[in-house]
C-alpha cells in the first residue's frame, strides 16, 4: 500500500475511535474502544512503516548533547519544524557535527514518541546541505580553536635542522610519497618513515590523527625509530575532497604532536585546518621535503669554507706568532755575550790556581821542615806527641794536595784550547760586522742624491732654495738654479708656461713633426 494509503487509513481508524458514542452509527455501537497506548503505539507503527526512510533537509537548532551520548536537535525551514535524535552509535558516523544554523541534509526514519504524542526524525546520516554550509562550519570552528590558541605563533615548534629520521603520513600509492621520497634523496638522503592512511573519506581524518598519535607514542632509540620531524602530505583536489584535514579531532591531534608537524595538503592555494595548527605550512608536498631538509651540496661547501678559513686564521696566527718570537729574539743579548764574562773570570781563576797550590805546598813543605828540625827523641812525649800527631795530619793532607796538583794542571793545559776557540769567535764577530757594514755602505751609497748627477742628471732649486719636484709649480720667469755632478750651480729661468705630460707639440718647425714618406 501506499505511504499516502496508509496514512488516510490510520487517520480514519483514529476518527472512528474518537467519535462520541451517540453520534457513532448503529452498526458499530459494540465495536471496542482505543486505549490511548493502542492508539499511540498503532500510529507509531503506521509512521515507522510508512517513513521508513526519509531524506529531509532544514537548518538544524536547539542541539543538545545528552550526557549518555545522545544528541537531540531541531529540523526547522521557514514554515515548520521537526524534532530529531541521534543515537549514540551514529555519532562518530556523521559527516557534519552538529551545530546551531548550520544547514544540513539528514537521512533516516520518523517515528513517534507515545509518551508525549509527539513524533521525531531518528537521523541515521548527517551531511551539509552544500558548499557554503560547509565553509560556515569550518569558520566557526576555526574561531573556536583560534580562541583556544591553538593557531599562536608561540606555541609552534622549530623544525630540526639536520633530521635524521622523517615521518610522512600519506597514501602509499600515490604519486605524493614518490615526489617526496625523491626530492629528499636529491638533497639531504634520510631514512623515511612512511605511515599509510587514506587520505579521502569519512576514515581519512581518524587515520591520519592516529598516524599523529602513532608517532608521537614511539619511544626514542626503539625498534622503530622516532621521528624527528612530520610530514602529512596529501595532493589537490575539492574542497570535499580535502574535507577530512578539517576536522576538528585531526586538527587537535596536530596541535598536541610533540615531533615538529609539516602540513602538505593541497596546492598553493588550498587551504585546510590543520595547515593552522600544524608547525610549518608548505604549498605542496615537494615544498615540504625542501622545507624539511637542508641541501647536502650547500652544506659541503659550508664546510670546506670554513675549512679554508681555519686555515688561514691558523696560518695568519702563526705567522705573526713568528714575527714577533723573531723580534724578540733580536732584543735578546747573545749567548756568548752572556758567558763571556763568566768565561775569562774562570779562565783567570784557572790560571792562578796552580801557582797558588804549588806556593801554598811549598811554605807548609819548609814549615813542617822547621819543625821537625827542632823536635828531639825525648820531646816525643806528653805535648809534643799531639803535636807531632798534627803535623802527621797536615802531612796527610799536603800529600792529598800534592796528589790533586795533576788534574789542576790537566785543566790548565785547556786554557791554550780555550783562548784558541776566543780568538775564533772574536775573529767569526768582526767578520759578521765587517758584512753589515758593507751592506749599510751599499745602502748609502744607493740612497746618496748626488748619485744620479753622475750619471747626467741634475737637481733643479727653486729661489729660495727648495728642490722643484714637478714642472706644475713652476712660474714662467721664475729663476732656477741647476746643480749637476761638479756641485757649481748654474742659473736658468723658465720660459713660458710648462708643457702638459703626454702631450707633445705637433708644429710643423717642430723636432718632432710628422715626416714626410715622400
Amino acid at each position: 500500500m501506499p505511504a499516502t494509503g496508509i496514512a488516510s487509513a490510520a487517520a480514519s481508524a483514529y476518527l472512528q475511535a474518537m467519535t462520541p458514542p451517540d453520534s457513532a452509527p448503529a452498526e458499530v455501537g459494540n465495536a471496542p474502544a482505543y486505549s490511548v497506548s493502542e492508539l499511540a503505539f498503532a500510529l507509531k507503527r503506521t509512521l515507522e512503516d510508512a517513513y521508513g526512510f526519509v531524506r529531509l533537509r532544514g537548518e538544524i537548532s536547539k542541539v543538545t548533547r545528552h550526557a549518555s551520548g545522545h544528541v537531540y536537535l531541531t529540523l526547522k525551514d521557514d514554515k515548520a519544524c521537526i524534532d530529531g535524535v541521534v543515537w549514540k552509535g551514529s555519532v562518530r558516523g556523521l559527516k557534519a557535527a552538529p551545530e546551531q544554523g548550520l544547514e544540513v541534509i539528514a537521512t533516516g526514519r520518523i517515528t513517534t514518541y507515545p509518551a508525549r504524542s509527539a513524533y521525531q526524525m531518528v537521523i541515521e546520516t548527517l551531511e551539509p546541505a552544500g558548499v557554503g554550509a560547509l565553509l560556515a562550519q569550518l569558520e566557526r570552528l576555526k574561531a573556536r580553536l583560534k580562541a583556544e590558541g591553538l593557531f599562536e605563533a608561540t606555541r609552534k615548534r622549530a623544525l630540526p635542522s639536520h633530521p635524521t629520521v622523517i615521518g610522512v603520513v600519506t597514501s602509499p600509492t600515490g604519486a605524493v610519497i614518490r615526489d617526496i621520497l625523491h626530492r629528499l634523496a636529491d638533497r639531504w638522503p634520510s631514512h623515511v618513515v612512511v605511515w599509510p592512511v587514506v587520505v579521502q573519506g569519512d576514515q581519512a581524518a581518524a587515520q591520519v590523527a592516529a598516524a599523529i598519535a602513532g608517532f608521537n607514542a614511539l619511544a626514542p632509540g626503539g625498534l622503530v625509530a622516532r621521528p624527528d620531524v612530520l610530514i602529512v602530505a596529501r595532493g589537490g583536489g575539492s574542497i570535499e575532497d580535502l574535507w577530512p584535514f578539517n576536522d576538528e579531532a585531526l586538527a587537535r591531534a596536530a596541535a598536541a604532536s610533540a615531533i615538529p608537524l609539516i602540513s602538505a595538503v593541497g596546492h598553493e592555494t588550498d587551504t585546510t585546518l590543520i595547515d593552522f595548527v600544524s608547525d610549518r605550512r608548505a604549498p605542496t608536498p615537494t615544498a615540504a621535503a625542501e622545507i624539511a631538509t637542508p641541501v647536502l651540496s650547500e652544506l659541503r661547501a659550508q664546510v670546506l669554507d670554513y675549512g679554508r678559513r681555519t686555515y688561514r686564521c691558523t696560518f695568519h696566527g702563526l705567522d705573526t706568532r713568528r714575527t714577533r718570537l723573531a723580534a724578540a729574539a733580536r732584543g735578546l743579548p747573545r749567548t756568548a755575550d752572556l758567558l763571556a764574562l763568566a768565561s775569562q773570570r774562570y779562565d783567570l781563576a784557572a790560571g792562578r790556581l796552580t801557582a797558588a797550590l804549588e806556593r801554598n805546598a811549598s811554605a807548609h813543605e819548609r814549615d813542617l821542615t822547621r819543625a821537625s828540625a827542632r823536635l828531639t827523641p825525648a820531646l816525643l812525649h806528653g805535648p809534643t806527641r799531639a803535636k807531632a800527631e798534627r803535623l802527621t795530619g797536615l802531612a796527610i793532607r799536603l800529600d792529598a794536595v800534592g796528589q790533586r796538583l795533576p788534574e789542576s794542571a790537566a785543566r790548565g793545559a785547556r786554557l791554550p784550547e780555550l783562548g784558541q776557540r776566543r780568538d775564533a769567535a772574536i775573529l767569526r764577530r768582526v767578520s759578521r760586522a765587517a758584512e753589515r757594514l758593507g751592506h749599510l755602505d751599499q745602502m748609502r751609497a744607493s740612497l746618496d742624491p748626488d748619485r744620479p748627477l753622475a750619471l747626467g742628471f741634475a737637481r733643479v732649486h727653486r729661489g729660495d732654495g727648495r728642490l722643484a719636484r714637478s714642472g706644475a709649480e713652476l712660474a714662467p720667469g721664475e729663476a732656477l738654479s741647476l746643480v749637476f755632478a761638479d756641485k757649481a750651480p748654474v742659473a736658468a729661468h723658465v720660459d713660458g708656461a710648462p708643457a702638459l705630460p703626454g702631450r707633445v707639440s705637433r708644429r710643423p718647425g717642430s723636432a718632432l713633426a710628422q715626416g714626410d714618406l715622400f
